[in-house]
């Protein structure tokens, strides 16, 4: 593993932790702020310093555009959703956007029966990709860029996961929008959000669904952690509470180290990332993860419990994805 990866791991100091129903979460701490600064997805939005549309007038699906009218330094981070334009996306790798830049970003489509204009640019939709989604995003994103050095996901995995969801919350929706589950447990999702609270200088979580490892999420500043950690929670928290059990065995700190030690045994492979820095890849027969590095800093790390697929089942997958084109015709 990259010495600047391995070192940024032991440093890391975990926190109390907070439990809820079958959801326990330890706060991730560092040792410094490492790194340049930069804003998130939201700031950059409410701020009006960034602009997302789709890639042309009749649009592509696995593609957008975003226009960085700003000096500042924004992290778009793997799994947000945004929502508008001619359907609902969410990124497929995070992205450190460069100041007054044009960036293509990679996406995945979360809102399978739409193809029409809502808006003429995108906004933040404040929810990430439940994380068993994003785990499975993450996993094909990754062998796509063995491939092919693509950002591509598999597409179809990705709705067929989202209609799960739709399944188990007993969510009927006219467009399968992920969004409408978030919405019909916002309730739920709250009561896990008063729980799992923001600790100051926190930058990172790692948690537990039912006594087990799902994983972990660690941002270089604390400021912008601050601003995702919410979005965060429920992301994890939406697997909880669409899962049969209600309780399990508290997480302890032992298991996170031991998790730790895992991830740093995974096989990593280094690509170029989107916007600035690189994009690093990590896998073995228990975690899967993906770091992003800029300037020998790392900005964003997020690793999962890996719980299948082997090379066959991801590389038949693949090749499935590769019919996949975009635009109104692919789509339904």
């Amino acid at each position: 593993m990259n010495p600047t990866i391995t070192t940024y791991l032991s440093e890391l100091h975990l926190g109390s932790m907070q439990s809820f129903q079958n959801m326990d979460v330890i706060p991730i701490f560092a040792t410094h702020n490492g790194g340049p600064e930069y804003i998130t997805l939201k700031e950059a939005l409410d701020k009006n310093f960034i602009a997302i549309t789709e890639l042309s007038q009749s649009g592509s699906v696995p593609e957008l555009k975003v226009i960085n009218k700003s000096t500042q330094l924004v992290l778009l981070l793997d799994g947000e959703e945004l929502i508008g334009a001619k359907q609902n996306r969410v990124l497929n790798t995070s992205v450190l956007l460069k100041g007054n830049s044009e960036t293509i970003i990679p996406v995945s489509c979360t809102e399978q029966g739409r193809w029409s204009y809502r808006s003429a640019a995108f906004s933040d939709s404040d929810a990430m990709l439940a994380s068993k989604v994003r785990l499975n995003k993450v996993r094909s994103v990754s062998a796509s860029l063995h491939q092919d050095q693509s950002y591509r996901s598999d597409q179809g995995t990705v709705w067929q996961d989202i209609h799960e969801m739709h399944s188990k919350a007993n969510v009927t929706s006219s467009t399968g929008a992920m969004k409408d589950v978030y919405t019909s447990r916002e309730n739920e999702l709250n009561q896990y959000a008063q729980t799992f609270s923001y600790v100051p200088n926190q930058q990172g979580i790692v948690v537990f669904i039912d006594g087990k490892v799902v994983g972990m999420d660690v941002l270089s500043q604390k400021a912008a952690f601050e601003k995702i950690h919410l979005k965060l929670i429920k992301s994890y928290a939406m697997d909880a509470i669409l899962d049969d059990k209600k309780s399990g065995t508290s997480g302890k700190e032992a298991e996170t180290r031991t998790f730790f030690k895992e991830i740093t045994g995974c096989r990593e492979s280094r690509f170029a990332s989107i916007g600035l820095g690189e994009d690093y890849r990590f896998e073995d027969k228990k975690s899967l993860g993906s770091a992003l590095l800029f300037e020998d800093q790392v900005i964003h790390l997020a690793f999962f419990r890996s719980e299948e697929k082997n090379t066959g089942d991801r590389m038949s997958g693949l090749s499935h994805r590769r019919g996949f084109r975009g635009g109104s015709g692919d789509i339904v």
